[in-house]
């Protein structure tokens, strides 16, 4: 049973992008209906574990959640450039990888001959398989003039960078998990609003459907957030972390089937090498812990 609840974040979290991509919208709209729905998740969250809210918990919270729409935002902008199969690999791996080298380099949690050799095969891992993921078809000439690739790589650097200070930021504030879920959800939300009016689509984001509709993929990331804190009591934060990481299978396979996004048998190939390359570091990192 434990594995079970521990396979919904992966299902959860591996179908946003490819939620998002069926409802629609820029990636401003995309960022704020989402955060409108994690907002109505947190609030609900909030009311079924009852945890006190610090001051330290609301600041963590809001920090947390302003780089968490930095990363969400630039990320479906990365989506919108190169698409969804290229994107969430690239992103989880670059990630995983940040996040261990934060820990190396913050924490200093790597101290021992196994640990240094299992993180740098770990992080090789993610590296190789992340950049094997975004290679393309040189041949494939048509389809390769539709992707803006180096815009996209520019997305995914701040995007990792956001991700990054969102997990940072909580684990060095040392707050209870439950208790930041509604803090950080209204930081994702004003990060969010934040990102609209940069954007300079803020006179039509609120009243745009798209904005709407998207409130369905915040839900969607708030099922996967609730259901990997029931599973770590069951299975282990190892085991929990590393089957979450599997939802790269989903948004991965599924963009490609799903919303038709074009890949020739070589492209093919190097998604499903570099793909298995970043469950297997992602998997390592997670025995790490």
């Amino acid at each position: 049973m434990g594995i079970i609840i521990a396979l919904i974040p992966a299902i959860a979290w591996g179908s946003i992008g490819l939620v998002s991509g069926r409802l629609g919208g820029t990636a401003p709209q995309q960022t704020l209906g989402m955060t409108m729905g994690a907002v109505v998740f947190a609030v609900f969250t909030w009311f079924l574990y009852q945890p006190t809210l610090s001051a330290k918990v609301w600041i963590a919270g809001v920090v947390s959640g302003l780089f968490w729409a930095v990363g969400q935002g630039m990320q479906f902008t990365s989506m919108k450039k190169i698409g969804v199969s290229k994107t969430v690999p690239l992103s989880t791996g670059l990630q995983l990888a940040g996040n261990a080298l934060a820990g190396v380099l913050i924490w200093h949690e790597w101290t021992t001959g196994k640990t240094i050799t299992m993180g740098t095969i770990a992080v090789i891992a993610l590296i190789v398989g992340a950049t094997f993921t975004s290679l393309r078809d040189k041949t494939d000439k048509e389809h390769n003039k539709d992707e803006d690739m180096s815009a996209g790589i520019r997305a995914l650097i701040i995007s990792t960078i956001g991700y990054i200070g969102y997990t940072v930021v909580v684990r060095f504030a040392d707050v209870n998990a439950k208790a930041v879920i509604l803090p950080q959800a209204l930081g994702m939300f004003a990060g969010a609003v934040i990102f609209v009016m940069i954007s300079k689509a803020a006179a039509t984001a609120f009243k745009n459907s798209h904005t709407w509709a998207n409130i369905i993929t915040g839900l969607v990331w708030g099922i996967g957030n609730i259901f990997m804190f029931l599973a770590i009591p069951s299975v282990g934060l190892a085991i929990s972390y590393s089957l979450a990481q599997a939802g790269i299978v989903i948004s991965t396979f599924g963009s490609i089937w799903l919303l038709g996004e074009h890949k020739t048998h070589r492209e093919m190939q190097y998604v499903i090498f570099g793909s298995i390359l970043i469950v297997i570091g992602s998997t390592l990192l997670a025995l790490m812990k």
